[in-house]
């Protein structure tokens, strides 16, 4: 678990000193232009991915216990991974999503007590007279916008044909992005990810006694 351990400290480390200087620093919306195409943009997503909501605050509560339960699944994972002696990729994909995952859920559960709005302002950490949501309604910081193009579709395009066209449009953090990284991981290296070891070890040791 050591290489596991340290994955997820870096990660989490780099997430949250990232968002909290954003949220110390910047008012909502507010944006620093790093290139034409790279752009810290200042967003709180109170959902989904893309900022999709559904059922109010019973549905932002569902959400936060659904990735609480979620994380604690990807642990148990990644101590079995672990345990087994898995291929070190598997523990770098595991370990990234599970970061990620665990990242993000920091933001939903605490940032509502320990910062206030940043709407017109720039928020303060533990505000005297509190923060702006309870335990588990907090907003994940969003920061990262990549627009690598943007203008008008060709007028000839069916549908769209005319429309301002922005890619890429999300706007995202480094939990986000290490939780894409361990997937793309785990889809391009599915067949050594999820191998049997012991399999691998008696196929090996048949290579041998043939060779």
């Amino acid at each position: 678990m050591k290489r596991a351990s340290l994955i997820i400290f870096l990660v989490l480390l780099a997430d949250q000193i990232l968002k909290i200087w954003v949220k110390t620093h910047m008012e909502l919306s507010e944006q620093i232009p790093i290139t034409d195409w790279f752009i810290i943009l200042f967003t709180e997503n109170p959902g989904m991915a893309f900022g999709f909501e559904f059922g109010g605050d019973w549905g932002k509560l569902a959400l936060s216990l659904f990735r609480i339960i979620t994380v604690v699944i990807i642990f148990i994972w990644l101590r079995r991974l672990a345990a087994q002696k898995a291929r070190p990729i598997a523990i770098v994909s595991v370990s990234l999503i599970f970061a990620g995952a665990l990242g993000n859920i920091i933001d939903s559960a605490f940032y509502g007590l320990i910062f206030n709005e940043s709407n017109n302002q720039v928020a303060t950490f533990m505000p005297a007279e509190g923060g702006y949501a309870g335990f588990l309604y907090g907003r994940v910081v969003d920061m990262f916008y990549f627009p690598l193009f943007r203008g008008y579709l060709p007028e000839w395009l069916p549908f769209w044909g005319g429309d301002y066209f922005v890619f890429f449009r999300p706007i995202f953090n480094l939990a986000d992005a290490a939780i894409s990284v361990g997937v793309a991981l785990l889809l391009l290296f599915q067949k050594t990810v999820f191998a049997n070891p012991s399999e691998e070890e008696s196929e090996t040791q048949q290579e041998k006694a043939v060779s």
